[in-house]
């Protein structure tokens, strides 16, 4: 008879319980979207061409990722499910500031049409074999403060105490934030990068510590000034020489390839004759550069570039990798006889950061 009367006291309970886990589920359960459309043949062999002359450098040949650099996976399901297309599409178009990702969109001075951006965004997410989920595009309300405990203590070993990126990407950057959305942000938290170091939290973190982690993140955006990116002006070859009636530079190179910063500053200081190549994308090569320098991306046809460089002349080449595109780009100088060659060892971040100037010109009619 006692247990009869405290019957419904149980049942009520069990359902509130099963109420309450079906709404959390309902909550954090994702409709699918088809695919955003389906590549042509000629589309995708045009996309995994350009896959591989722009992104396997650094992503790796099966988009692996962390080749160089910490570039990130491009195979995660997780990815290609919340950041379709916006998420993956901006950064390859506009790049990543802060970051050696540059723009690849012809419009901020990179090789890609705005098609072609499209499409290779879109072959990566058909080799991912993900399927798009449907994300609130709502503001994740959280717990500042509190988010920025759990950061610290679960992501800043990897994301960096500012969130510049230590082994794994800068989540404290200006573009990456206003290119994602509060749920992808969430949305990687929860499911983690398949693949990757980065594993899924919804196991570890109570949701509400996981939306105060997305509203931290957030947070980093308030107040940050974007800077416009203006297209300036290329050398011609008749510019090529820093310094042109200036002595030769003697480097004693490291490993017969790699000169220091320290060593590079004393000979622009000394005005030595130098040809300076930059070799990332020339979208970045506009934004900041050392002075003199002419930018050379790792993918350009050298066979038609190199006519215009002198071979009695010391270059030396550099990117942000650090080193990773310029050693690519002086291995095929080296091996069309441009033995006068070397690379800055810091790249240009270490050159920046140890306090060596770079040029930001003005924009020129």
């Amino acid at each position: 008879m006692e247990l009869f009367l405290k019957f419904p006291k149980i049942l009520a309970f069990f359902l509130i319980a099963l109420l309450s886990a079906q709404l959390i589920a309902k909550e954090y359960t994702y409709s699918k979207m088809g695919p955003p459309r389906k590549l042509t043949p000629q589309q995708a062999e045009v996309a995994e061409a350009n896959y591989k002359k722009y992104c396997v450098l650094c992503h790796g040949e099966d988009r692996q990722g962390h080749v160089n650099d910490h570039a990130p996976s491009l195979r995660s399901k997780s990815l290609f499910e919340s950041g379709i297309p916006h998420a993956v599409l901006r950064p390859l178009s506009y790049g990543r500031e802060g970051t050696p990702m540059a723009g690849y969109l012809d419009e901020v001075g990179g090789p890609l049409t705005l098609e072609e951006t499209w499409n290779l965004t879109y072959w990566l997410f058909e080799k991912s074999g993900a399927e798009r989920v449907r994300l609130s595009t709502n503001p994740v309300i959280g717990d500042v403060t509190k988010g920025e405990l759990v950061y610290q203590k679960e992501c800043a070993t990897c994301h960096g105490k500012n969130g510049e990126g230590v082994t794994a990407p800068a989540l404290g950057n200006q573009s990456a934030l206003a290119h994602n959305t509060d749920e992808v942000i969430r949305y990687a938290i929860r499911h983690g990068r398949q693949g990757t170091p980065m594993k899924a939290y919804a196991e570890i973190l109570t949701e509400q510590e996981i939306d105060n982690v997305t509203a931290f993140l957030r947070s980093k955006a308030s107040g940050w000034e974007m800077k416009k990116t203006v297209l300036r002006r290329l050398p011609t070859p008749d510019e090529y020489v820093v310094n042109p009636d200036g002595p030769h530079p003697n480097f004693k190179l490291q490993e017969d390839l790699y000169v220091s910063a320290e060593d590079l500053n004393t000979a622009l200081q000394a005005k030595s004759k130098i040809v300076l190549l930059d070799t990332r994308v020339p979208s970045v090569w506009q934004t900041a550069h050392i002075e003199g320098s002419i930018p050379l991306p790792y993918y350009a046809d050298l066979d038609e570039t190199v006519k215009d460089l002198p071979k009695d002349v010391q270059i030396v080449a550099y990117c942000s990798c650090p080193r990773a595109a310029a050693d690519h780009v002086v291995r095929q100088l080296r091996n069309r006889g441009f033995d006068n060659t070397a690379v800055l060892y810091e790249g240009i971040f270490g050159w920046m950061n140890l306090g060596y100037p770079v040029s930001r010109r003005e924009a020129v009619e």
